[in-house]
């Protein structure tokens, strides 16, 4: 066990430099330059070039690259061009947000997603499998943004059942600040959940029609257990190993999504902010919102792995591989 873990982190460790290297060239190599936004017209040439100096773009592209390794050893993810404050001040509570959303919206997905799957399995070619099926491919093609203002159309402007926007009422009572914050989560959770459920139901079907067939299954039944226990005392653990396998790779998609769905309902999470960040040239906080991010579904990877090896016996933990 602990030599698989330990291969398991040795190979998140490789793919996290990869993606901070990305990161680092990407937000460097965007059109524009963020020094245009200080400059004005009473600006000497000489003004403009210890400005460059002093946001470190004076410097070669492997010395920042140098730089920016050094730093981020130290645990320190510079400080923003335009807010004057260190990234990791402002990312933290950017942060916070923006786990509530995705979290909740996961918990939300897994709850209906795995039962529908399991459901639909066991009664498949039924009315309820096939309209399933029919919602599961309009699911996977359905564009965020669209499905987005379609809610905010429909439940906020013409109802009026919900907010626009945002995150917390101005002025409202700490008392009332969670229910206030549940009531600003309803549509952008609604909308994260409608656009990952159906990767969710269709593994989840797919597998436990395939472990239904096993001769596990059949000896189960023939012994006269009942359905009930066969479904979700044998056949539901070794089904799961594929859905908690797409739930990891989710998590990327989710992250991803987090930052359209923000946008759009102008939620103070670090979507919005890397939406922000990237309209200003803003290079520091961009670095370390990617960088936060990549390690968070880098990390949650590690824990998918750990969990598969664990609901699949087959998987030698010496060495991660299949028997």
């Amino acid at each position: 066990m602990l030599q698989y873990i330990v291969q398991r982190i040795f190979k998140g460790a490789l793919t996290f430099l990869a993606a901070i290297t990305v990161t680092f060239l990407i937000v460097r190599l965007m059109p524009g330059d963020p020094t245009t936004a200080f400059i004005s017209d009473s600006m000497s040439p000489q003004d403009v070039a210890y400005l460059n100096t002093l946001l470190g773009l004076d410097k070669s592209l492997l010395e920042q690259y140098w730089l920016f390794l050094r730093n981020l050893a130290h645990l320190e993810l510079g400080q923003s061009f335009f807010l004057k404050e260190p990234v990791g001040d402002i990312i933290l509570p950017c942060l916070g947000w923006t786990l509530l959303l995705v979290g909740t919206s996961l918990a939300i997905t897994l709850m209906i997603g795995i039962p529908l799957g399991v459901y639909t399995a066991r009664h498949k070619g039924n009315w309820i499998d096939q309209s399933v099926s029919t919602l599961i491919v309009l699911g996977i093609s359905i564009f965020i943004p669209l499905i987005a203002f379609i809610l905010v159309y429909v439940f906020s402007l013409e109802l009026d059942l919900t907010p626009v926007g945002g995150a917390v009422t101005p002025g409202i009572d700490d008392d009332e600040r969670l229910l206030d914050i549940a009531y600003h989560m309803i549509l952008p959770t609604i909308t994260l959940v409608i656009v990952n459920l159906a990767q969710i139901v269709l593994y989840t079907r797919s597998s436990m029609l395939d472990v239904l067939k096993e001769d596990y299954i059949r000896t189960a039944r023939a012994k006269g257990v009942g359905d009930r226990a066969v479904i979700w005392g044998h056949a539901l653990r070794n089904a799961m190993i594929p859905t908690v396998t797409v739930t990891g790779l989710m998590l990327g998609k989710m992250v991803a999504g987090a930052v359209l769905t923000e946008t759009v309902f102008s939620w103070p999470g670090v979507g919005s902010m890397i939406y922000e960040a990237v309209q200003k040239q803003d290079f520091p906080l961009l670095q370390g919102a990617f960088i936060v991010l990549a390690f968070s579904v880098i990390a949650m990877t590690l824990v998918t792995d750990l969990v598969v090896a664990w609901l699949d016996p087959r998987i030698k933990l010496s060495g991660g591989v299949a028997k």
